[in-house]
C-alpha cells in the first residue's frame, strides 16, 4: 500500500486562507464604539447627581496621517459600513493565521531537511590576527 502523495506542509490550510481574503471586497479601519457623553453647559441635567448623559452617539475613529480622526455616523451610516468595518477585523485575523500557518510549514520544513539532510563540510574561516 503506497502514502498518498502530500503538497508542501499546510498548502491546504493556506490556500483556504488565500481563499477567505479574496472574498473581501471592501474594510473600514478603525474602532467603532457608543457613548454617552456630558456637556459643556455647566447647569445641564448632564451635570446632575445622577447624571442624565447626552447620546448614545455612534464614533468611528481611526488613525490618518498620524493623526486620530473621530467621526459621528448616523445609524443608517452604521448599518451600511458596519459589514466593512467587520471585514477589517476578519483581515486582521485571516492574516494572523496565514502567518502561523507559514511559520509551521517553514519549522516542519526546516525539520524534514534537517532529518535527512546530508551533513557537509564547510571549509574554516580564518581569522584575522589583530595587532595589539
Amino acid at each position: 500500500m503506497s502514502k498518498p502523495a502530500q503538497g508542501p506542509p499546510f498548502a491546504a490550510t493556506r490556500k483556504a486562507l488565500a481563499e477567505a481574503l479574496a472574498e473581501i471586497d471592501g474594510l473600514l479601519p478603525g474602532s467603532v464604539v457608543v457613548r454617552l457623553m456630558r456637556c459643556g453647559k455647566p447647569n445641564c441635567a448632564c451635570k446632575a447627581d445622577p447624571p442624565a448623559l447626552h447620546g448614545p452617539y455612534t464614533q468611528w475613529t481611526r488613525t490618518v496621517r498620524g493623526k486620530t480622526v473621530t467621526k459621528l455616523l448616523t445609524d443608517e451610516q452604521l448599518a451600511r459600513y458596519q459589514p466593512w468595518f467587520d471585514n477589517s477585523r476578519r483581515l486582521q485575523d485571516l492574516v494572523a493565521k496565514l502567518e502561523i500557518v507559514s511559520l509551521q510549514a517553514i519549522g516542519t520544513a526546516d525539520q524534514l531537511t534537517t532529518k535527512t539532510a546530508t551533513p557537509h563540510s564547510t571549509p574554516a574561516r580564518k581569522r584575522r590576527k589583530t595587532h595589539t
